[in-house]
Order: structure tokens, then sequence, then C-alpha cells
């Protein structure tokens, strides 16, 4: 992969919180119309509290990965926040 500088493109984390499981459907399908960007992807469900929260490592410009957030963030019952790399 070439240098992220030269490409144009951040590493980023988006972290993802599932409080309604019917968003689940919606969440898949956003990542996978994003999955050119994604490097990896880790879901853990916490029974305890009904929730599963979703890491999901990102390369792509800052729009692309900003406006897939967006989606995800704007789904009924689902937070999500970014983390970018400085480099």
């Amino acid at each position: 992969m070439e240098n992220n500088k030269q490409n144009g493109t951040r590493v980023a984390i988006i972290s993802i919180i599932v409080e309604n499981p019917d968003s689940v459907a919606e969440i898949n399908e956003i990542l996978h119309q994003a999955s050119d960007m994604i490097i990896g992807r880790m879901g853990i469900p916490y029974r305890q509290k009904g929730i599963s929260i979703i890491s999901v490592v990102v390369d792509a410009e800052q729009e692309k990965i900003s406006a897939v957030s967006g989606k995800l963030g704007r789904i009924d019952g689902v937070n999500a926040k970014t983390i970018y790399s400085k480099k």
C-alpha cells in the first residue's frame, strides 16, 4: 500500500455501539457498501448489557470515512464515533 500522505487517505477507527439489535442489518449493509476501505472489523456482543460493540479499521479519504460514520450514527439505536490517526 502507498504511503497515506501520497494517496490522500487516513487510517481511522469507527467505533460503533449497537443498542438496538434490529439495526444490525442496516449496519451490515452500510459496512458492505464501504468494504473497499475496511482493513479489519471486530464485533463483541456484550450480553449482560444487551448491546454490541463493533470496531472497524478503515483507510480512505477523510470525507468518505466521515460519510460512513455519519450514516451509521443516524441509525436508530446506534452510536458511532471516529478516531483518526495523525498520519
